[in-house]
């Protein structure tokens, strides 16, 4: 009885383990220095006749570089003002620019070959390569975490995070690594006609429903919405042809698009640091939901199904 007693008093002394935190918690727990600031030159700004506002983070060298430097330039050009979105396609994507198509575009757009819609990774950009059998990724600097279902995603491809975008790698050739960004909930495009036209970055569009990754490396990807995607995904649907609106007036007009240098008020953005240790528990934590709620965690996740968390600076 007494040994009984012993081992029952050592049992009520042993503290309970802490339950596990959530995704969200560990987001909020972040110390500052895990975060990194998106310049505001990085921002485009887009107001719409309603009020309502979108935020979008162009994509970071060294990818999709030619089509925003266009955008820089039609932004700069006052192209977007006036013109709408065009098209919302229920479960797929909003879609805007100038309806009419007979808008003169500014001086000084260049061309962008398909090829630019992969980017060699070599060099300094890749930093090593770890032999593991499920799988062997090649990183980025830093980059820790991949997630892919058993040997490779649904489009044979390892898919990862750097610079606070995802994105997907295939195997290594002669050039490098060939290395894309992929399109997830938010992503913005750059619409274009059959091949080999590639867009100018005149008509862009958002994804709005799950992620259609068969189109990438088929259409160039150059930033994400970090701020009113609601804006945009709760519009009415066009009842057209892939979700074109039929009807003139069913148009949202878009008041203007800038660079968010030229508007005084625009808040502080920033991500969490893919490359951070904050980062890659909230990652895991994804993949494997051990927080209270859960009963049986994952043990993987769609790239797509982890967002690289963004906050108004403090």
């Amino acid at each position: 009885m007494k040994t009984l007693l012993i081992l029952a008093a050592a049992a009520a002394a042993t503290p309970a383990p802490k339950p596990a935190l959530a995704p969200s918690q560990i987001v909020a727990a972040a110390p500052k220095g895990d975060w990194v600031a998106i310049a505001a030159s990085d921002l485009l700004v887009m107001d719409l006749a309603s009020g309502k506002r979108v935020m979008i983070q162009l994509m970071p060298p060294p990818f999709s570089q030619g089509w925003v430097g266009n955008i820089r330039k039609l932004a700069a050009a006052r192209f977007w003002d006036g013109t709408s979105i065009n098209r919302v396609q229920d479960n797929y994507v909003v879609q805007w620019g100038d309806a009419t198509e007979k808008k003169a575009l500014p001086n000084g757009l260049i061309k962008v070959p398909q090829s630019e819609y992969v980017v060699s990774a070599k060099g300094a950009f890749v930093s090593q390569v770890l032999e593991d059998p499920a799988p062997a990724p090649f990183l980025f600097p830093g980059m820790r975490y991949f997630y892919r279902p058993s040997t490779a995603d649904s489009f044979r491809v390892i898919t990862g995070f750097a610079r606070g975008f995802q994105f997907g790698q295939g195997d290594a050739n002669r050039d490098g690594i060939p290395t894309w960004p992929v399109h997830c909930y938010g992503m913005v495009g750059v619409g274009r006609g059959m091949p080999p036209d590639t867009g100018t970055g005149a008509e862009l569009y958002t994804v709005i429903g799950h992620a259609p990754r068969h189109l990438d490396r088929n259409i160039a990807l150059v930033g994400r919405v970090i701020s009113g995607i609601e804006h945009l995904s709760s519009l009415p649907r066009g009842t057209g042809p892939l979700g074109f609106y039929e009807k003139p007036e069913e148009r949202v007009t878009i008041t203007s698009i800038r660079i968010g240098t030229e508007v005084k008020d625009v808040p502080r953005y920033e991500y969490l640091s893919t490359e951070s240790a904050s980062f890659a528990a909230y990652a895991d934590a994804r993949a494997n939901r051990r927080d209270p709620f859960f009963i049986v965690p994952a043990g993987g996740a769609d790239i797509c199904n982890i967002p690289v968390p963004v906050r108004v600076s403090k």
